[in-house]
C-alpha cells in the first residue's frame, strides 16, 4: 500500500516538472533594440549623401566684345559646389553673382566648380577691340575777326547822366571790361589805335553838345589809362548830337545817346 502511494507522488511530481518545462519553452525571447546610428563628427567634411555633382547653370559675359578701357560683366549661377573660382584675375566666388572685368586684350575666363560629386567648368571669351579714334579737335578759335568787328561785338558803351561827364558806377564796369579787351587787341596788333567817341542827346545847341561830348570822351579815355591801357594808343573825338543811337523824344532814347563809344582808328 505504501509502495502504491509512493508511485502516485512520483507521477504527480513528474507531471509538474513537465508542465513547468513546457511553459518555459513557450515564453517568447525579447528582440534586442537596434544599435544607435553612429554619431557624426562636426569636423567631418564628408557631405550629406543628398549632394550631387556640381553643375554650372549659367556663365555669361555681357557684352562679349568691348573696346579697350571698357568693362564687361561676368554673371554665373552654380549648384552643388563647395569650391568655385574664376580665372584669370577674379579668384574665388560665391555660387551666384556678377563681376566687372576690364581686359586689355581678348581674354577667356574659366569658371570652375568643385564638390564631392565631381567638377564642372565652363568658359566665356571677351573680345577687345582698339579704342575708337579721338574726335578731331574742335575749332575753338574760329575765324579771326577784324578789330572793328571785335570792338562792335565785345566792347561796351559807357553811359552818362544828363549834362554830365562823370564816370558813374555802371560805366566803371563797362570801361573795366573794355580795358581788358583793348589790352588783348593792342598785344595782337602793335600798330593799332582806338578812338574814344563822345556822344550827347539832342537837347541843347550843337556847339554845347560838341564840348560836352569831348569831355565825356576824355573822361572815358582817362579812366582806361588808369586801368593800364597805353595812353598813346587812345584818341578822342566828339560827335555831339550828330550821330544819335535813337531819335525818339523820350528819356530812354536820350540815355542811349549819352555815351562814350570805342571804334578802331584809321
Amino acid at each position: 500500500m505504501n509502495k502504491f502511494r509512493s508511485s502516485r507522488v512520483s507521477a504527480v511530481l513528474l507531471a509538474l516538472v513537465l508542465f513547468a518545462f513546457a511553459a518555459g519553452c513557450k515564453k517568447k525571447t525579447p528582440i534586442p533594440p537596434p544599435p544607435p546610428p553612429p554619431s557624426r563628427n562636426l569636423t567631418d567634411n564628408t557631405p550629406p549623401p543628398s549632394m550631387g555633382r556640381p553643375v554650372i547653370n549659367s556663365f555669361t559675359a555681357e557684352p562679349s566684345r568691348i573696346n579697350q578701357g571698357q568693362a564687361a560683366t561676368l554673371r554665373w549661377s552654380i549648384s552643388n559646389a563647395t569650391d568655385m573660382s574664376i580665372d584669370p584675375g577674379v579668384g574665388a566666388v560665391q555660387s551666384q553673382g556678377s563681376r566687372q572685368v576690364f581686359p586689355g586684350s581678348a581674354t577667356t575666363y574659366t569658371l570652375t566648380a568643385k564638390g564631392p560629386g565631381g567638377t564642372d567648368s565652363r568658359t566665356v571669351t571677351v573680345d577687345v577691340g582698339a579704342p575708337p579714334p579721338p574726335p578731331p579737335p574742335a575749332n575753338t578759335t574760329g575765324p579771326t575777326l577784324s578789330v572793328s568787328e571785335t570792338l562792335s561785338r565785345e566792347s561796351q558803351d559807357a553811359y552818362f547822366d544828363y549834362d554830365k561827364s562823370d564816370i558813374r558806377s555802371d560805366a566803371v564796369q563797362a570801361l573795366t571790361s573794355d580795358a581788358d579787351l583793348l589790352k588783348r587787341l593792342f598785344a595782337r596788333d602793335p600798330a593799332l589805335t582806338v578812338i574814344v567817341e563822345g556822344h550827347c542827346d539832342e537837347r541843347a545847341s550843337a556847339e554845347y553838345n560838341l564840348g560836352l561830348g569831348d569831355r565825356r570822351a576824355s573822361s572815358a579815355r582817362d579812366f582806361l589809362v588808369q586801368l593800364g591801357v597805353p595812353a598813346a594808343r587812345l584818341k578822342t573825338v566828339s560827335y555831339g548830337k550828330e550821330r544819335p543811337q535813337c531819335t525818339d523824344a523820350t528819356e530812354d532814347c536820350y540815355q542811349k545817346n549819352r555815351r562814350a563809344h570805342l571804334t578802331a582808328g584809321q
